[in-house]
C-alpha cells in the first residue's frame, strides 16, 4: 500500500477506489475509524462464513461499534464493544454465542489488537424464519 501526503491527509488508492485520510473528519476518514470498521467488519465476516457452515442461514446483520479512547494517553483507542444483530433462519441463540467466540479467535484483525484493546462482543436475533 502506498499513502500519499495531500494538504490535508493522506490518500491511498485501491481497486474499488479511493480512500481518502485525515485526523480531521472533514477531509476523509479518521484513522481510529478505519481501524474499529476492520475489526468490525472482519468479525463480522468470519462469524456469518462460521455460521452459514453451521447451517444457520444470516439474511441480515448489522455490527455496532462502541469505541473508548483514552485522552490522557493520546486518545488511544482502549475498549471497543461489538453488538451484533442477527437476522436469518436457524438461528440458534446458543450455537451463535459459541460461533461469536470461535469469530474472534480466527478473525486476524481482533487478534491483531487483542492484547492491547479491551475486545467485547454482544448479540442479539433479529426477524428469524423457520
Amino acid at each position: 500500500m502506498i499513502f500519499k501526503m495531500k494538504e490535508n491527509g493522506f490518500e491511498t488508492k485501491f481497486e474499488y477506489g479511493t480512500i481518502q485520510i485525515s485526523g480531521n473528519e472533514q477531509y476523509g476518514f479518521r484513522p481510529y475509524q478505519l481501524m474499529v470498521s476492520s475489526i468490525a467488519v472482519c468479525g463480522g465476516g468470519v462469524l456469518r462464513k462460521i455460521l452459514e457452515k453451521q447451517r444457520m442461514k444470516v439474511t441480515d446483520m448489522t455490527v455496532e461499534a462502541d469505541v473508548t479512547r483514552d485522552p490522557e494517553a493520546a486518545n488511544k483507542i482502549t475498549k471497543i464493544h461489538l453488538h451484533y444483530t442477527i437476522s436469518g433462519e436457524g438461528l440458534i441463540e446458543d450455537k451463535l454465542e459459541k460461533a461469536m467466540v470461535l469469530a474472534q479467535k480466527n478473525c486476524p484483525m481482533a487478534q491483531t489488537v487483542i492484547d492491547s484493546i479491551e475486545l467485547t462482543e454482544s448479540f442479539k436475533i433479529g426477524y428469524v424464519k423457520g
